[in-house]
């Protein structure tokens, strides 16, 4: 069976989003610039992997296609 719930009145509810957002802690510009650049350095990585083992296929399926 579902579970009754009670509607919130809209007083109530922005009352508990401030109590909610009061509690989020942001990361300082350190840790969001590190972070940034973290990221940046994983999608070069992993765009070059990609691009290696593309190529790879790619000149396999050509290979397999030249001595059909």
């Amino acid at each position: 069976m579902a579970e009754k719930t009670t509607k919130t009145s809209p007083g109530e509810f922005i009352r508990q989003v401030r109590t909610e957002a009061s509690k989020v802690v942001w990361p300082t510009r350190q840790e969001t610039t590190t972070t940034a650049i973290f990221v940046g350095i994983m999608m070069l990585m992993l765009s070059i992997f990609f691009l290696g083992v593309d190529t790879a296929f790619s000149a396999l399926v050509q290979w397999l296609l030249s001595i059909a």
